[in-house]
């Protein structure tokens, strides 16, 4: 164990590389106490570990890293983005499959939206995902009680000061009229706590349905509701620019039986 800056990488990053927390979620458990090194109790995520040292994290070693994986889910209204709800309300875990391994989710889209989320095993690939630096496109569809024209929504693509919050400028597009609620198509590089919402609320305008269509170069498709559909580790590498070691590898096709020439 060793507290100069080399070798090594620090200690939440690499817990979180192994999907037990985020960084930032390591960074509390060390803080609480509720991890060792070498069997000795750590309080400061200040530290850098190599491989050798031993890793336990409440009561448990911490396992070696498994390859980044990466999954589309298509949460439906009415799911919490926790792992546990103090309310007693779903949550999107009660979807996955049994078989899932431990995921966290990129991001969040709050108990009445709906559309795509993105599910990943690995800490600092969630980490990477959610820095506003990476500025990845986020576009919705979205429905909202009123009569809008294309001019309302000029003070979003120039960008809002919301409660002291700075919103970047947003693309907006009015979609159509139906009825008493107008359809709108709306992308975002930030994703702040309830921004399309709130941005919305700032022009007059109350959301009454928001659906996430894409983050970034994946996309909802055709995913039911409720449904997770894993990421194929060659795009995953592509997409992300992944080296080949720290992304699963494709199963090697069978060989196709020769026909034999007559």
């Amino acid at each position: 164990m060793s507290t100069n800056t080399p070798p090594g990488d620090r200690i939440a990053k690499v817990i979180a590389r192994a999907g037990r927390a985020s960084r930032r979620e390591a960074e509390r458990l060390i803080e609480a106490g509720r991890v060792t090194v070498n069997g000795q109790k750590i309080t400061s995520p200040a530290l850098n570990v190599t491989p050798t040292d031993k890793i336990v994290v409440d009561g448990r070693a911490l396992a070696a890293p498994e390859p980044a994986r990466l999954w589309l889910y298509h949460k439906p209204v009415g799911r919490v983005t926790t792992t546990r709800d103090e309310q007693g309300r779903p949550t999107i875990y009660d979807d996955l499959p049994e078989d899932m391994p431990r995921v966290m989710s990129i991001g969040r889209l709050d108990l009445n939206s709906e559309g795509l989320l993105l599910l990943t095993n690995d800490g600092e690939l969630k980490r990477k995902l959610e820095l506003p630096s990476t500025g990845w496109l986020r576009r919705y569809r979205t429905r909202v009680n009123g009569r809008p024209t294309d001019a309302t929504f000029d003070p979003l693509r120039k960008g809002l000061v919301i409660e002291g919050e700075k919103f970047q400028p947003m693309t907006v597009t009015l979609d159509r009229q139906q009825g008493a609620n107008a359809w709108v198509s709306v992308s975002i590089r930030e994703g702040k706590n309830r921004e399309v919402r709130r941005a919305m609320e700032a022009v007059g305008l109350v959301v009454n349905r928001l659906i996430r269509l894409s983050y970034g170069p994946f996309q909802l498709g055709q995913l039911k509701p409720g449904a997770v559909e894993e990421i194929r580790p060659r795009v995953l590498r592509d997409q992300l620019g992944m080296k080949d070691e720290d992304a699963p590898q494709e199963a090697k096709p069978k060989p196709k039986p020769q026909r034999r020439r007559r």
